[in-house]
């Protein structure tokens, strides 16, 4: 509920609103001073996955079981990657609202990670030499 937008920014407008009340415009200042910095530590904290993604080799994880039993529902692609540190591979034609993501690991074992509107919907874990198997959703 924290990560959706609306309610960041509803929470960034009370926050104004009562430093008004309170305080007058130092509250407002006060408020928007919080503001600033709450966005200045995400996007160093975005920054900061991309660059250890950055990093490692394109698609390559240490583990595809243990990332896929990591994995949920509903996971942002920022939290995906950080779980990852890697930048996952583009798979397929992308769609309007999907896209696919694949790691691998040493042994050969593949993570295909389905995102739709930007949040993680299905994933599957391919074990080399065996059938797909579909986790639950």
């Amino acid at each position: 509920m924290l990560n959706n937008p609306i309610v960041g920014w509803a929470l960034a407008a009370l926050a104004v609103a009562i430093g008004y009340v309170q305080w007058g415009w130092p509250g407002v200042a006060l408020a928007a001073t919080m503001i600033a910095f709450w966005l200045l530590l995400q996007f160093s904290r975005a920054l900061r996955v991309l660059r250890n993604a950055g990093r490692a080799p394109v698609g390559h994880i240490d583990s595809a079981v243990m990332l896929a039993a990591r994995l949920h529902q509903g996971q942002r692609l920022p939290q995906i990657l950080a779980l990852t540190r890697s930048l996952g591979l583009a798979s397929g034609s992308p769609e309007r609202d999907q896209e696919v993501f694949e790691w691998r690991d040493a042994g050969g074992d593949v993570v295909r990670a389905e995102l739709v509107r930007g949040k993680l919907a299905r994933w599957r874990l391919l074990r080399a030499g065996e059938p797909a198997t579909t986790t639950p959703n």
